[in-house]
Order: structure tokens, then C-alpha cells, then sequence
């Protein structure tokens, strides 16, 4: 009886086309996946050519599966069997994986990455096909199967599985730098910072509040955000910033409706600040094109002129039903819907401006003397590292 190992291997896609930083990658991706296992004793991640290899004791199968779904960088991965590079091996991995399945056709694929390997994919396939075809009477169809065996032979290994499952793609975490998202507790945000990390940021959290005229609900409710999306990234750094004496002034002593955008503007030259202070290079929010009064091309360019900074807007092109898709599948959504009391809902005009300049907004602020208030927001910000959600 050949050696039969159950793991699972782990498929990547864009980090293959990484050239020469390829390495750097592929340990970025290696060390976020034992992350994510880390509550799983004992685990082993190996890197294989083009593939990393995940050993771990019975038992801890479905868990694993589940963490390795939230890892950003993974293609895709399987629970497969491991055996020696032999035909006799493979013939009975193949046997194995197919225990408990029934299938209307099927197919067998195989690569041989190893070249010391004798036999070439397509005498595997024949060799593997045949053997299933007459053992269980299921009929050979290349173009669809119902059922695709999957035989890879890498590094003086062979990998044998019929189960794939698609992961998060992307780029892993932690190899684009560092990010600060404004979380607002509401369906979007958290899921502009999410695709950041997709691209490889890691992302802090500013949380804008107006404590205590509205309750302390929101701040819970953000902090569970950053919870659920440390699931993606780990545990997360989340700044609150008082807003309220800010917003008073702004409704004393500016029209009602730029109260939005002045609000906006404070926000963000807050939140560059907190970025400074950790070597971001950039902003995140969660703005889309046209969906509310302060989201309008000019209203956004208006914006963006107050801040030192680059303000990156991953759903700028999404609509409202593509975010919630989305945040169903992060699992923020649930969440995000409960009921709070936003900042900037909190004081907000009737007639909001939908086309604004940065030289209106700049004439405004001139007269408001916004930064002895900027400072003061500043000296009052509370810091709290989120533990990911379990």
C-alpha cells in the first residue's frame, strides 16, 4: 500500500507573473496563510513550485477550508492526497479521491511540473482514465465533466484531488504597503477597505464619531467591523475622532449646503494626519460616483484638492447592488444594516450642494478658521488594536 498523505494545496494565479519578486510574494503569501491557521495545531505550509502545500493533523479539514477562504492571494486550493511519484501511488490516490462521489462523466487532468518524472501528462491521463473508467463505469468527456481528477506531479510529489475551491484572489496582504480607511459603519466602507487588502494593503481604520449627541452605538458597531475584517488581515488599528465641536461650528458659521462637503474636507485632513503619523501613503474610502449629493465628479475633485495625499475609491465605478453582493460575501453585511446614528447624517442640510469648487470650499474655510478645532480633534483621538473576529 503506496503512502497516502491528506493535505491541501493551495493554487495561486497573479503572484506567478510577479517575475523576480516572485519569492517575496509567495513568503508573504506562506506566512499569511500560517496566520490564518494558527489557531489550527499542529499545521505545516510548504512551498512547492508555482503551489504551496498545507499539512495538517485529521479532524481540522473544514476549518482549514474555511480560514483559507478568507486568505487574499489564493487562486484556488483543494484537499488532496500526497503520494510518491509512482504510477502504483497515483492508481491508488486516485481511487481514494474518487470514494463517495458519483459523476454522469468525467475526466482526468494531469500536469507534470517534475520532468524527472517518466511518465508524461497525457500517458497519466490514459493510464488514470482507464483505471477509473472500468472500476466505476462512469464515461469518459473531455470537453464537460461532471467530474475532473486532477493529478499534479511537482517537486518529487505527487498531488491527487477532485474537490477545488475557489479562493479571494489578489495579491496577499501586507505586499503593497499600508493604507487608512475612513470607516463609517455603514455597507460601503468596509468593503473598500476589504478590496484593498485584496491588493496587498494592509489597512488602519479612522472612525469619525459625534459622541455624545449621538449614542455610543456607532463606535461598537465599527469596532465589530474592524473585527470581521481582521478575518481578512489580522488584528487592525482603529483611530476615533471626535467630529462634534467641529460640526457645530461649521453649522454656526457656513451655508447649510456645503455642511456636507466641509464636513468631508475635515474628515479627510484629519484622517492624512493619522496616516502621517503611521507612513501611509494613502486614504481609502468608500464613495461611489453619484450615489449621495457629496459623491458627484465635482464634489469628489472638490474634495480630493483639501487633501495632502491620495484618496484611493476602489467602488468609485460599483453600484449600490454590486457592494451589497459584496458585503454579503465578506460577511460585514449583517452588521453594517444595523441601525446607528452616522456623523455626517447627524446635522445634515435639506438642500445639500451637488457641484462645488475647491476655491469655494477654500474661501469658506478661510473665514471658518478650522485648525485650532483640527487640533484639538487630534489631541482627543482614541487608539484601539481590534482583534480579528473568530
Amino acid at each position: 500500500m503506496a503512502d497516502l498523505s491528506p493535505c491541501l494545496l493551495v493554487h495561486y494565479a497573479e503572484i506567478g507573473l510577479k517575475g523576480r519578486n516572485r519569492p517575496l510574494f509567495e513568503r508573504r503569501l506562506i506566512a499569511n496563510i500560517e496566520h490564518g491557521l494558527a489557531p489550527i495545531s499542529p499545521v505545516r505550509v510548504r512551498r512547492l513550485y508555482g503551489r504551496v502545500m498545507v499539512e495538517l493533523e485529521p479532524g481540522h479539514e473544514e476549518e482549514a477550508i474555511a480560514r483559507l477562504r478568507r486568505v487574499f492571494g489564493i487562486a484556488y486550493f483543494a484537499p488532496a492526497l500526497a503520494c510518491p511519484p509512482e504510477m502504483e501511488a497515483i492508481r491508488e490516490a486516485a481511487l481514494r479521491v474518487i470514494e463517495g462521489h458519483t459523476a454522469a462523466s468525467f475526466a482526468v487532468r494531469a500536469k507534470r511540473a517534475d520532468k524527472s518524472f517518466p511518465h508524461p501528462s497525457q500517458e497519466i491521463n490514459q493510464e488514470i482514465g482507464g483505471l477509473v473508467a472500468r472500476e466505476t463505469g462512469w464515461p469518459v468527456n473531455l470537453g464537460d465533466p461532471a467530474l475532473t481528477v486532477r493529478i499534479e506531479v511537482v517537486d518529487r510529489r505527487c498531488f491527487v484531488f477532485c474537490d477545488r475551491m475557489e479562493g479571494r484572489r489578489g495579491l496577499p496582504v501586507g505586499v503593497s504597503g499600508q493604507v487608512v480607511a475612513l470607516l463609517s459603519g455603514g455597507i460601503d466602507s468596509p468593503v473598500a477597505a476589504a478590496r484593498m487588502m485584496r491588493r496587498g494593503c494592509r489597512v488602519s481604520f479612522v472612525h469619525f464619531h459625534s459622541f455624545p449627541y449621538t449614542n455610543a452605538a456607532s463606535q461598537e458597531k465599527v469596532v465589530g467591523l474592524v473585527g470581521l475584517l481582521g478575518r481578512y488581515q489580522g488584528p487592525g488599528e482603529l483611530h476615533q475622532i471626535p467630529l462634534l465641536d467641529i460640526q457645530r461650528h461649521i453649522v454656526g458659521h457656513a451655508p447649510s449646503s456645503l455642511r456636507v462637503l466641509l464636513y468631508r474636507r475635515a474628515m479627510v485632513r484629519l484622517a492624512a494626519e493619522i496616516a502621517r503619523r503611521l507612513k501611509a501613503p494613502a486614504l481609502v474610502t468608500g464613495e461611489s460616483l453619484g450615489q449621495v449629493a457629496s459623491q458627484t465628479l465635482a464634489n469628489l475633485t472638490a474634495v480630493d484638492r483639501c487633501s495632502p495625499i491620495p484618496i484611493l475609491r476602489p467602488l468609485l465605478g460599483w453600484d449600490k447592488e454590486e457592494i451589497i453582493d459584496e458585503a454579503k460575501r465578506l460577511g460585514t453585511f449583517d452588521l453594517s444594516i444595523e441601525p446607528h446614528e452616522d456623523c455626517c447624517s447627524f446635522l445634515e442640510p435639506k438642500e445639500p450642494a451637488t457641484r462645488s469648487t475647491d476655491r469655494k470650499l477654500s474661501a469658506v474655510e478661510h473665514a471658518l478658521e478650522l485648525e485650532p478645532l483640527l487640533a484639538a480633534a487630534l489631541a482627543q483621538v482614541e487608539v484601539r488594536v481590534v482583534e480579528a473576529e473568530a
